[in-house]
């Protein structure tokens, strides 16, 4: 089976998180949690990934997939209020959270993306 390699977009954040809030976390951002499902509202909204740091149980990182970046940016302006309120929930869970950034992404692995 011949599977296509496909460019989509991407954003990824790292966060660390206080220790007592992981599970609340994991739940909230895995690739089902509250985030994808918001997500999910939107056109062009792909997958989520969640991936926890081997050595420091603390430090994640996310990636989550668009079809386009112009798919993630109207998502932001269409859902702006459950965005914030979702955002401003999460803040608490967090020491630290940052942008590493948006990218071009080419996979092979989404048999969604047209």
């Amino acid at each position: 089976m011949l599977v296509m390699t496909k460019k989509v977009f991407v954003y990824i954040w790292e966060y660390i998180v206080i220790e007592e809030h992981l599970e609340e976390f994991k739940r909230i951002y895995e690739p089902e949690g509250d985030w994808a499902q918001l997500f999910k509202k939107a056109d062009g909204y792909l997958a989520t990934d969640l991936h926890q740091d081997k050595s420091n149980a603390k430090k994640f990182v996310t990636v989550d997939f668009w079809k386009t970046k112009d798919d993630r940016d109207n998502f932001r302006n269409q859902f702006s209020e459950e965005f914030k309120a979702l955002d401003e929930h999460c803040e608490s869970f967090t020491e630290r959270e940052e942008l590493i950034g948006d990218f071009d992404s080419y996979t092979n692995r989404l048999s969604n993306v047209e």
